[in-house]
C-alpha cells in the first residue's frame, strides 16, 4: 500500500476508496474480487484489480489529451490511483454502440445492430432499487441532477465515445458499450470519474468478436483475467507495460 494512503473512506463491490493528507485527493484501489448478475456471482481473480487500474489509467490520459476532465492524477502502484475528490452523482450512464446484452432482452433491436447515433441511457446507481433506468423527468424530480446538467453529461458522453471508439479501434478493439461516472470537484465542474475498464465496457476482438470484458464472467467462462491480460497488451504502450512491469503474453 502506497506511504499516502491515510484511512479507508469507502469499500465498493470491487474498490476501495482512502483519505490522503490532502482533502482534494484520495486513493482508488482496485481490488481482485469481480461481481456479476447483480451481486449473484463473486470471485476473486489475482491481477484483475491491477489490469483494471492501469487500463482505466490509459483510458482516462487519453481523454484528458483531448479534453475531456476526469478525476485521474497518477498512478502510485499498479493498483492504486491518486484522483481528486469528486461528489459522486448516483447515476450510471450507459453508452451503446451495438445492441447486445440487455438492449436485445428488453428491445426488438437486431443481434449486433449498429447504432447511429449511440444509445444513452441513464441507470439510478443504488442497490436497494437494484439500478433501475430513469428518464430526464425522474433524475430531475428525485434532484440527483438539473437538466442543464444532464445536457452536459450527454455532450461529454458523447466526445468520451468518439474518443475512445477511434483509440480501442486502433488497438484491434471494438468499443461495443460502456459504463460511466461522473461527479462535481470543488468548483462544481461535472468531471468523469470511477474507472473505465473490462468490468464497465463490452470490447470485441476487432476480427473475432470475440469478448475481453467482464461478460465472460457473467456466462461462467474462464479466461477473464487471460481476456483483461490482453486489453493492458493491446493499450499500453512497451515503455508503460515496462514501467508497471506487465508479463508478456505468450502467443
Amino acid at each position: 500500500m502506497s506511504e499516502i494512503v491515510k484511512e479507508l473512506l469507502y469499500t465498493g463491490k470491487a474498490k476501495d476508496v482512502y483519505k490522503t493528507g490532502n482533502e482534494d485527493e484520495v486513493i482508488i484501489k482496485f481490488r481482485d474480487d469481480i461481481t456479476a448478475l447483480d451481486g449473484g456471482r463473486k470471485d476473486t481473480l489475482s491481477k484483475k484489480g491491477e489490469y483494471n487500474a492501469l487500463i482505466s489509467a490509459k483510458l482516462f490520459e487519453i481523454l484528458e489529451e483531448h479534453g475531456v476532465s476526469t478525476q485521474y492524477i497518477r498512478l502510485v502502484e499498479p493498483n492504486e490511483m491518486l484522483t481528486k475528490s469528486l461528489e459522486m452523482i448516483p447515476l450510471e450512464v450507459i453508452c451503446r454502440n451495438i445492441a447486445t446484452g440487455s438492449l436485445l432482452r428488453k428491445y426488438p433491436f437486431h443481434k449486433n445492430q449498429r447504432l447511429d447515433p449511440p444509445v444513452i441511457q441513464f441507470d439510478y446507481k443504488n442497490d436497494v432499487y437494484h439500478d433501475p433506468m430513469l428518464n430526464d423527468s425522474i433524475i430531475t424530480a428525485l434532484k440527483i441532477a438539473t437538466q442543464e446538467e444532464l445536457d452536459k453529461i450527454r455532450e461529454i458522453t458523447h466526445v468520451i465515445n468518439k474518443v475512445l471508439y477511434k483509440f480501442l479501434n486502433e488497438c484491434g478493439l471494438i468499443l461495443v458499450d460502456f459504463k460511466i461516472e461522473f461527479g462535481f470537484d470543488k468548483e462544481g465542474n461535472i468531471v468523469l470519474g470511477d474507472e473505465i475498464s473490462p468490468d464497465t465496457t463490452r470490447l470485441w476482438d476487432i476480427e473475432t468478436h470475440d469478448n475481453f470484458d467482464k461478460d465472460i464472467f457473467r456466462k461462467g467462462e474462464k479466461g477473464v483475467v487471460d481476456a483483461y491480460h490482453r486489453v493492458v497488451d493491446l493499450v499500453l504502450t512497451a515503455e508503460e507495460k515496462e514501467k508497471w512491469n506487465v508479463e508478456k503474453i505468450e502467443m
